[in-house]
């Protein structure tokens, strides 16, 4: 078996410019890793099919999954014969706006690239990312970067100042069709995006904190009271920044002092059984 490591994101930014032709909208967000990842294992299969092993019953093993639709675009893209056995190891929880089934097809791109022996760059296994969803081309990558178009436009950005990252995910499940379809896009506040790439070149943590911002988080909070709820108890119990991840339900908070970590861990342990103290990577070398 070859392990690859698949972090899950958090967006410190997000914005929805508009409705495109297309059907999707315009974004414009900053995502960055974070020290949480799926673990992907990957054999060489000489049938030529495509086998998906998970032990998590939400985690579909069939076309439905991402990391599967990622073998086989690859397979069909550079006409290989070879086969793979698909493990995948869930620590990120599923659907929860931390792009964990986008990192895992992500990881599969470069791990395949490898043991099938394409010798393809990041930039070429990125357009192939942009077939399977969103966010997987940034997953490709890693790292902290600015996303424009419906996601798949990367820019890289330096990492963000060092801090630790508390998540926490209320046992529910959200559509994100949902919550961009009740998304009124000429009510929205837009983060200031700028001020944020500003903040993330000068590593400046209290600027960063004063620039998260994402353009769905009222969305879902008045469709699931229980993000809100989530939302003011992280703030209470002292993070310095706290933002919904994605279109949800995963809540974050920014802590920069190691010594109040704790404090808002074991709060939030009261409120929901998903809760985890991860460091920021936002390093592409971290993948290597």
């Amino acid at each position: 078996m070859y392990y690859v490591k698949a972090p899950a994101k958090i967006n410190l930014t997000l914005d929805v410019l508009h409705k495109r032709p297309d059907g999707y909208h315009e974004v414009e967000m900053i995502m960055t890793t974070v020290d949480l990842a799926d673990r992907i294992g990957l054999e060489v299969r000489e049938d030529g099919a495509i086998h998906i092993i998970s032990v998590d019953r939400f985690v579909p093993n069939d076309h439905r999954n991402l990391a599967y639709q990622a073998a086989k675009i690859l397979k069909e893209m550079y006409n290989v014969k070879l086969g793979v056995s698909i493990k995948i190891e869930k620590n990120i929880p599923v659907a929860a706006g931390l792009a964990g089934g986008s990192s895992d097809a992500a990881a599969t791109l470069r791990g395949l690239n490898t043991i099938w022996n394409l010798g393809l760059t990041l930039d070429e296994l990125a357009q192939v990312a942009t077939k399977i969803g969103s966010d997987v081309a940034f997953c490709v990558y890693g790292g902290t970067a600015l996303a424009t178009g419906r996601g798949e436009k990367i820019q890289k950005l330096p990492p963000p100042a060092n801090c630790w990252v508390i998540l926490a995910k209320p046992t529910l499940g959200v559509s994100t069709a949902d919550i961009y379809g009740n998304l009124k896009i000429n009510d929205i506040t837009h983060p200031n995006t700028e001020q944020m790439i500003q903040a993330i070149k000068k590593k400046d943590f209290e600027l960063m904190c004063a620039s998260v911002g994402n353009v769905l988080e009222d969305v879902t909070l008045k469709l699931y009271p229980e993000v809100a709820v989530l939302k003011e108890q992280m703030q209470k119990f002292g993070a310095d920044a706290v933002l919904m991840s994605g279109s949800g339900p995963t809540v974050f908070g920014l802590v920069n002092q190691e010594s109040r970590v704790q404090r808002v861990y074991n709060g939030l342990r009261g409120f929901c059984d998903e809760v985890y103290a991860v460091r920021l990577i936002g390093d592409r070398d971290a993948l290597a």
